[in-house]
């Protein structure tokens, strides 16, 4: 039995509205633990991104200071 013959002779609104509502109502939180741990994911690998990058940023900035600075000595 394919899913095409279950809802054949059913209204529009029993495939398109009533069964992602009980879908939603019964995995609603599964999805939404999902999704806060692929929100929560992303959110630490740009912070970590912002951090190497900026790590990187000061040590070019203090080598190349120092690096300049060199020549004094």
């Amino acid at each position: 039995m394919a899913v095409q013959e279950i809802f054949t002779g059913m209204p529009w609104w029993v495939k398109w509205i009533a069964v992602p509502v009980i879908a939603i109502v019964v995995f609603g939180g599964l999805i939404a633990s999902v999704l806060t741990f692929v929100i929560s994911l992303l959110f630490k690998v740009l912070v970590f991104v912002a951090l190497v990058g900026g790590l990187i940023y000061v040590v070019r900035k203090f080598m190349s200071s120092s690096s300049s600075s060199r020549g004094d000595w």
